[in-house]
Protein backbone atom coordinates (compact mmCIF):
# COMPACT_ATOMS: atom_id res chain seq x y z
CA UNK A 1 0.00 0.00 0.00
CA UNK A 2 2.97 2.37 0.75
CA UNK A 3 4.12 1.55 -2.25
CA UNK A 4 1.32 2.55 -4.12
CA UNK A 5 0.52 5.80 -2.48
CA UNK A 6 3.99 6.82 -2.94
CA UNK A 7 3.76 6.05 -6.86
CA UNK A 8 0.49 7.69 -6.82
CA UNK A 9 2.20 10.97 -5.25
CA UNK A 10 5.08 10.62 -7.89
CA UNK A 11 2.45 10.52 -10.85
CA UNK A 12 -0.42 12.78 -9.77
CA UNK A 13 2.31 16.14 -8.52
CA UNK A 14 4.61 15.84 -11.94
CA UNK A 15 1.10 15.62 -13.98
CA UNK A 16 -0.80 17.82 -12.29
CA UNK A 17 1.61 20.41 -11.75
CA UNK A 18 2.46 19.99 -15.58
CA UNK A 19 -1.20 20.41 -16.67
CA UNK A 20 -1.44 23.31 -13.87
CA UNK A 21 0.72 25.52 -16.12
CA UNK A 22 -1.42 24.68 -19.43
CA UNK A 23 0.82 21.38 -20.54
CA UNK A 24 -0.39 19.55 -23.31
CA UNK A 25 -0.05 15.73 -22.76
CA UNK A 26 -0.35 14.92 -26.21
CA UNK A 27 3.03 16.10 -26.46
CA UNK A 28 4.23 13.41 -24.00
CA UNK A 29 2.97 10.61 -25.60
CA UNK A 30 6.37 9.60 -27.30
CA UNK A 31 6.37 5.71 -27.44
CA UNK A 32 9.38 5.29 -29.71
CA UNK A 33 11.45 7.29 -27.37
CA UNK A 34 10.15 5.12 -24.36
CA UNK A 35 11.32 2.11 -26.30
CA UNK A 36 14.97 3.72 -26.91
CA UNK A 37 14.98 4.77 -23.33
CA UNK A 38 13.56 1.48 -21.18
CA UNK A 39 14.83 -1.19 -24.24
CA UNK A 40 18.61 -0.03 -23.51
CA UNK A 41 17.99 -0.06 -19.68
CA UNK A 42 16.32 -3.81 -19.89
CA UNK A 43 19.52 -4.44 -22.43
CA UNK A 44 22.14 -2.72 -20.10
CA UNK A 45 20.93 -4.58 -16.61
CA UNK A 46 21.07 -7.84 -18.66
CA UNK A 47 24.28 -6.99 -19.92
CA UNK A 48 25.67 -5.91 -16.34
CA UNK A 49 24.37 -8.84 -14.22
CA UNK A 50 24.31 -12.42 -13.78
CA UNK A 51 21.48 -15.14 -14.13
CA UNK A 52 20.63 -14.99 -10.21
CA UNK A 53 20.53 -11.46 -9.92
CA UNK A 54 17.74 -10.74 -13.05
CA UNK A 55 15.88 -13.32 -11.73
CA UNK A 56 15.97 -12.49 -7.80
CA UNK A 57 15.28 -8.51 -9.36
CA UNK A 58 12.53 -10.03 -10.51
CA UNK A 59 11.27 -12.11 -7.92
CA UNK A 60 12.05 -8.02 -5.55
CA UNK A 61 9.34 -6.44 -7.40
CA UNK A 62 7.18 -8.82 -5.44
CA UNK A 63 8.88 -7.99 -1.76
CA UNK A 64 8.66 -4.25 -3.22
CA UNK A 65 4.65 -4.59 -3.48
CA UNK A 66 4.07 -6.35 -0.19
CA UNK A 67 6.46 -4.46 1.79
CA UNK A 68 8.42 -5.61 4.75
CA UNK A 69 6.80 -8.58 6.67
CA UNK A 70 8.94 -8.00 9.93
CA UNK A 71 7.28 -5.86 12.33
CA UNK A 72 6.96 -6.38 16.12
CA UNK A 73 4.62 -9.18 15.55
CA UNK A 74 7.24 -11.10 13.56
CA UNK A 75 10.07 -10.23 16.18
CA UNK A 76 7.80 -11.56 19.26
CA UNK A 77 7.31 -14.79 17.44
CA UNK A 78 10.42 -15.08 16.74
CA UNK A 79 11.49 -14.53 20.66
CA UNK A 80 8.79 -16.81 21.35
CA UNK A 81 9.86 -19.06 19.08
CA UNK A 82 13.65 -19.13 20.52
CA UNK A 83 12.44 -19.63 24.30
CA UNK A 84 10.50 -22.58 23.16
CA UNK A 85 13.44 -24.55 21.77
CA UNK A 86 15.94 -23.38 24.32
CA UNK A 87 13.17 -24.63 27.12
CA UNK A 88 13.27 -27.90 25.20
CA UNK A 89 16.89 -28.20 25.74
CA UNK A 90 16.78 -26.87 29.16
CA UNK A 91 13.94 -29.86 30.53
CA UNK A 92 14.36 -32.75 28.03
CA UNK A 93 17.97 -32.29 26.60
CA UNK A 94 20.15 -31.38 23.43
CA UNK A 95 18.59 -34.53 21.79
CA UNK A 96 15.06 -33.29 22.27
CA UNK A 97 15.92 -31.46 19.10
CA UNK A 98 16.66 -33.56 16.57
CA UNK A 99 13.32 -34.31 15.30
CA UNK A 100 12.95 -30.57 14.75
CA UNK A 101 15.59 -29.96 13.09
CA UNK A 102 16.21 -32.98 11.22
CA UNK A 103 12.67 -32.69 9.52
CA UNK A 104 11.64 -29.41 9.92
CA UNK A 105 8.81 -29.08 7.62
CA UNK A 106 7.27 -32.00 9.69
CA UNK A 107 8.15 -30.02 13.19
CA UNK A 108 5.06 -29.18 15.19
CA UNK A 109 7.30 -26.77 17.37
CA UNK A 110 8.14 -24.79 14.24
CA UNK A 111 4.29 -24.87 12.55
CA UNK A 112 2.96 -22.92 15.96
CA UNK A 113 5.64 -19.92 14.39
CA UNK A 114 4.33 -19.46 11.21
CA UNK A 115 5.98 -16.60 9.96
CA UNK A 116 9.37 -18.07 10.80
CA UNK A 117 8.23 -21.52 9.22
CA UNK A 118 7.57 -19.88 6.63
CA UNK A 119 11.07 -18.45 6.17
CA UNK A 120 13.45 -21.03 4.32
CA UNK A 121 16.81 -19.22 4.86
CA UNK A 122 15.76 -18.20 8.81
CA UNK A 123 14.79 -22.11 9.27
CA UNK A 124 17.46 -23.56 7.37
CA UNK A 125 19.57 -21.20 9.38
CA UNK A 126 18.42 -22.14 13.09
CA UNK A 127 18.62 -26.28 12.18
CA UNK A 128 22.05 -26.36 10.55
CA UNK A 129 23.35 -24.70 14.00
CA UNK A 130 21.29 -26.60 16.22
CA UNK A 131 22.72 -29.48 14.03
CA UNK A 132 26.24 -28.65 15.04
CA UNK A 133 25.49 -28.15 18.67
CA UNK A 134 23.62 -31.71 18.58
CA UNK A 135 27.08 -32.91 17.06
CA UNK A 136 28.92 -31.89 19.96
CA UNK A 137 30.30 -28.25 18.53
CA UNK A 138 30.19 -25.63 21.49
CA UNK A 139 32.93 -22.97 21.16
CA UNK A 140 30.97 -19.69 20.64
CA UNK A 141 33.62 -17.97 19.17
CA UNK A 142 34.14 -20.17 16.28
CA UNK A 143 30.50 -20.59 15.79
CA UNK A 144 29.94 -17.01 16.01
CA UNK A 145 32.56 -16.73 13.21
CA UNK A 146 30.70 -18.59 11.41
CA UNK A 147 27.19 -17.14 11.27
CA UNK A 148 29.03 -13.81 10.79
CA UNK A 149 30.24 -15.10 7.59
CA UNK A 150 27.04 -16.83 6.31
CA UNK A 151 24.53 -13.68 7.26
CA UNK A 152 27.41 -11.38 5.08
CA UNK A 153 27.31 -13.65 2.19
CA UNK A 154 23.79 -13.10 2.46
CA UNK A 155 23.83 -9.94 2.64
CA UNK A 156 26.33 -9.54 -0.36
CA UNK A 157 23.31 -11.68 -2.02
CA UNK A 158 20.51 -8.96 -1.51
CA UNK A 159 23.10 -6.22 -2.25
CA UNK A 160 23.73 -7.15 -5.45
CA UNK A 161 19.84 -6.78 -6.46
CA UNK A 162 19.92 -3.30 -4.81
CA UNK A 163 22.93 -2.52 -6.63
CA UNK A 164 21.27 -3.59 -9.66
CA UNK A 165 18.26 -1.48 -9.59
CA UNK A 166 20.29 1.19 -8.37
CA UNK A 167 22.18 1.17 -11.41
CA UNK A 168 19.48 1.49 -13.62
CA UNK A 169 18.48 4.70 -11.45
CA UNK A 170 21.80 6.08 -12.69
CA UNK A 171 21.86 4.90 -16.09
CA UNK A 172 18.23 5.52 -17.20
CA UNK A 173 18.75 9.68 -17.33
CA UNK A 174 22.21 9.18 -20.12
CA UNK A 175 19.53 6.89 -21.63
CA UNK A 176 17.18 9.36 -21.67
CA UNK A 177 19.58 12.41 -23.42
CA UNK A 178 20.61 9.62 -25.87
CA UNK A 179 16.92 9.52 -26.93
CA UNK A 180 16.48 13.31 -27.15
CA UNK A 181 19.69 13.54 -29.00
CA UNK A 182 18.21 10.96 -31.75
CA UNK A 183 14.85 13.04 -31.97
CA UNK A 184 17.35 16.18 -32.27
CA UNK A 185 18.80 14.12 -35.80
CA UNK A 186 15.86 13.31 -36.64
CA UNK A 187 14.36 16.74 -36.65
CA UNK A 188 17.30 18.30 -38.20
CA UNK A 189 16.18 16.20 -41.06
CA UNK A 190 13.61 17.94 -41.61
CA UNK A 191 14.29 21.39 -40.97
CA UNK A 192 12.67 22.80 -43.67
CA UNK A 193 9.52 22.14 -42.14
CA UNK A 194 7.42 25.06 -40.96
CA UNK A 195 8.25 26.03 -37.39
CA UNK A 196 5.25 24.13 -35.67
CA UNK A 197 6.36 21.21 -37.10
CA UNK A 198 9.84 21.80 -36.04
CA UNK A 199 8.73 22.85 -32.72
CA UNK A 200 6.01 19.34 -31.90
CA UNK A 201 9.10 17.28 -32.77
CA UNK A 202 11.92 19.29 -31.00
CA UNK A 203 9.29 18.88 -28.47
CA UNK A 204 8.82 15.30 -28.69
CA UNK A 205 12.94 14.77 -28.59
CA UNK A 206 12.80 16.75 -25.15
CA UNK A 207 10.13 14.16 -24.00
CA UNK A 208 13.11 11.28 -24.07
CA UNK A 209 15.14 13.24 -20.98
CA UNK A 210 12.11 14.32 -19.00
CA UNK A 211 11.23 10.04 -19.13
CA UNK A 212 14.74 9.33 -18.30
CA UNK A 213 15.27 11.75 -15.22
CA UNK A 214 11.74 11.01 -14.71
CA UNK A 215 11.49 7.30 -14.10
CA UNK A 216 15.33 7.02 -12.70
CA UNK A 217 14.36 9.59 -9.35
CA UNK A 218 10.75 9.03 -8.87
CA UNK A 219 10.89 5.33 -9.40
CA UNK A 220 14.05 3.48 -9.91
CA UNK A 221 15.70 4.78 -7.28
CA UNK A 222 13.74 4.91 -4.56
CA UNK A 223 12.71 1.03 -5.48
CA UNK A 224 16.50 0.29 -4.81
CA UNK A 225 15.99 2.36 -1.45
CA UNK A 226 12.74 0.84 -0.37
CA UNK A 227 14.69 -2.76 -1.07
CA UNK A 228 17.30 -1.95 1.03
CA UNK A 229 15.39 -1.08 4.19
CA UNK A 230 13.38 -4.03 3.32
CA UNK A 231 16.90 -6.06 3.52
CA UNK A 232 18.12 -4.44 6.34
CA UNK A 233 14.95 -4.56 8.29
CA UNK A 234 15.61 -8.98 7.73
CA UNK A 235 19.52 -8.35 8.64
CA UNK A 236 17.79 -7.65 12.22
CA UNK A 237 15.89 -10.47 12.09
CA UNK A 238 18.47 -12.82 11.62
CA UNK A 239 21.34 -10.96 13.48
CA UNK A 240 18.26 -11.64 16.43
CA UNK A 241 18.59 -15.28 16.00
CA UNK A 242 22.33 -15.19 15.75
CA UNK A 243 22.55 -13.37 19.30
CA UNK A 244 19.71 -15.75 20.67
CA UNK A 245 21.68 -18.80 19.33
CA UNK A 246 24.62 -17.42 20.65
CA UNK A 247 23.47 -16.91 24.21
CA UNK A 248 22.18 -20.19 24.59
CA UNK A 249 25.21 -22.06 23.36
CA UNK A 250 26.96 -19.94 25.98
CA UNK A 251 24.79 -21.51 28.69
CA UNK A 252 22.23 -18.35 29.44
CA UNK A 253 19.29 -19.89 30.41
CA UNK A 254 16.03 -19.40 27.96
CA UNK A 255 14.63 -16.13 29.59
CA UNK A 256 17.97 -14.30 29.33
CA UNK A 257 18.89 -15.70 25.49
CA UNK A 258 15.98 -14.45 24.22
CA UNK A 259 16.72 -11.06 26.42
CA UNK A 260 19.94 -11.05 24.49
CA UNK A 261 18.15 -11.46 21.12
CA UNK A 262 15.33 -8.88 21.97
CA UNK A 263 18.31 -6.22 22.67
CA UNK A 264 19.73 -6.86 18.51
CA UNK A 265 16.51 -5.46 17.62
CA UNK A 266 15.82 -1.65 16.13
CA UNK A 267 13.82 0.39 18.90
CA UNK A 268 11.05 0.85 16.74
CA UNK A 269 10.30 -2.61 16.59
CA UNK A 270 11.61 -4.08 19.67
CA UNK A 271 9.02 -5.68 21.68
CA UNK A 272 9.07 -4.29 25.42
CA UNK A 273 10.27 -7.21 28.03
CA UNK A 274 6.66 -7.38 29.34
CA UNK A 275 5.64 -7.98 25.97
CA UNK A 276 7.69 -10.88 25.40
CA UNK A 277 7.41 -11.70 29.21
CA UNK A 278 3.71 -12.28 28.43
CA UNK A 279 4.49 -14.24 25.07
CA UNK A 280 6.83 -16.70 26.63
CA UNK A 281 4.64 -17.04 29.75
CA UNK A 282 1.38 -18.17 27.32
CA UNK A 283 3.79 -20.81 25.29
CA UNK A 284 5.28 -22.32 28.89
CA UNK A 285 1.87 -22.47 29.83
CA UNK A 286 1.46 -24.79 26.61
Amino acid sequence: MRLIIGILIVVGCVMGGYAGVGGHFQVLWQPFEFLIILGAAIGAFVIGNTGPVIKGTLGALGTLFKGPKYNKAAYVELLGMQFTLFKLVQSKGILALEQHIENPHESELFKRFPTFANNHHAVEFVCDYLRMVTLGSNNVHEMEALMDEELETHHQEQHRIVSAVQALADGTPALGIVAAVLGVIHTMGAISEPPEVLGHMIGGALVGTFFGVFVAYGFFAPFAQSLNNIYQAESKYFLSLKVGLLAHISGQVPVMAIEFARKALLSEDRPTFAEVDAATANLAAA
